[in-house]
């Protein structure tokens, strides 16, 4: 659990298309559940396919980077790959 001296944190996950939640399981699923994920870790989660990311993948992002007040927040981009 993240310890409550620190900031809060959005998390945003781009998820390949072919991606089923059913299938994450244990302590990951977690994340997957927006509510568990603010009370367990600390952080609002939020994740979609990258099917529904409207106008593509960058135009997602940038829309994620904007606070309601319309200032960027930073962003950092973590890219994994399958081997």
């Amino acid at each position: 659990m993240l310890p409550s001296l620190m900031l809060p944190i959005d998390i945003f996950l781009l998820m390949e298309d072919t991606f089923d939640v059913r299938d994450v399981s244990g302590e990951a699923r977690i994340l997957f559940d927006q509510m568990a994920a603010q009370n367990y870790e600390g952080a609002s989660i939020f994740w979609v396919r990258r099917l529904a990311a409207f106008d593509g993948e960058e135009a997602a992002i940038k829309h994620w980077q904007l606070k309601r007040d319309g200032k960027k927040r930073g962003i950092v981009e973590v890219l994994t790959h399958d081997s």
